[in-house]
């Protein structure tokens, strides 16, 4: 079968096609034929060996799919962990959930990890209380685009988004944002006070580290949280406990793999979302579709931030 077969890390360049054995799905594993493909922030980091999990070559990158089952001839979306850049990928079943009729593809791997990843911002580690005034940074992103949605239906008062770009702010804003702001690193505090009619803010969801972390820390208010999910800038941070206790702030991490092995953690929430874009309420945004070959190109954009939404790969395509 064809998939993308990374044999040294390194840039974009190293994801190349290559002719692979289908793989052979274990116990307690389905094998499905991939009718797209996710792609992540992550699979970057993944790509250089610097993601939380080490990898392994060669290396399948891809952690979601969108297919259907070979036993079953179900449609579904399944997380992979690793393979999903190709034409068949194996997944374990518990991690395999199938598809309403009335969600396709696109929709339901955006709502896969990148939704599962802010509903669980919310609920889980911000713990968000009703008014509370919520940041979310790159908003018009893929987990950003769909936190900016969420913040009302699960409890806040305020969303404030950031974004690079005009093009960008003005989506967020759409999605339902009550504020967007630049985000570039450089006065980003300040503006987030502002954006909070003079107010310091309650919660803030992290994605980048380096200077965005701690720009965002100085703005949160007593008793405010910061919820790092990522570190797209590759710069590390460290808190002082004083800084910590001077705002009795709180700094949480999250990763959503540690999810995936508490299948209450998952279908429940992805039920709760499905059911939200069925009813038109969560707009997921599929920012663009790439052959399976294209992949490289496909991270170029994405590290290159010429991108909204949800990145897919088609490999029945090129």
């Amino acid at each position: 079968m064809r998939a993308i077969q990374v044999q040294e890390f390194g840039g974009p360049e190293v994801l190349r096609i290559a002719d692979v054995a289908r793989p052979e799905p274990g116990p307690g594993e389905v094998l499905i034929q991939v009718t797209r493909a996710g792609i992540n922030f992550a699979d970057t980091h993944q790509r250089r060996n610097e993601y939380l999990a080490k990898a392994e070559l060669p290396l399948v990158p891809g952690t979601e799919v969108a297919g259907v089952r070979e036993d079953t001839g179900e449609r579904v979306v399944a997380v992979t962990g690793t393979g999903g850049y190709a034409e068949y990928a194996a997944a374990p079943e518990a991690l395999t959930v199938p598809l309403p009729d009335d969600v396709d593809d696109g929709t339901a791997l955006a709502l896969l990890v990148q939704g599962l990843t802010a509903w669980h911002l919310y609920r889980t580690s911000a713990r968000i209380r009703d008014g509370e005034t919520a940041v979310v940074h790159a908003g018009a992103g893929g987990v950003g685009s769909l936190a900016v949605q969420l913040g009302r239906p699960l409890g806040a008062g305020r969303v404030i988004a950031t974004a690079s770009s005009e093009e960008k702010r003005q989506l967020a804003l759409e999605l339902g944002a009550d504020a967007a702001v630049d985000s570039a690193p450089e006065g980003l505090a300040d503006r987030l006070v502002a954006a909070n009619l003079d107010r310091r803010v309650d919660v803030v969801f992290e994605m980048a580290g380096g200077e965005v972390f701690e720009q965002s820390l100085q703005a949160l208010a007593p008793f405010g949280r910061l919820v790092a999910y990522g570190g797209a800038s590759g710069e590390p941070n460290s808190v002082p406990t004083g800084r910590l206790m001077r705002r009795s702030a709180s700094v949480v991490g999250f990763w959503l793999m540690h999810c995936m092995s508490r299948p209450e953690m998952v279908a429940e929430p992805l039920a709760d979302l499905f059911a939200r874009a069925a009813r038109g309420e969560l707009r997921a945004i599929v920012g663009g579709t790439y052959p399976l070959s294209e992949a490289a190109r496909a991270h170029e954009d994405l590290e290159a931030r010429r991108t909204t939404g949800k990145l897919l790969l088609d490999p029945t395509a090129g």
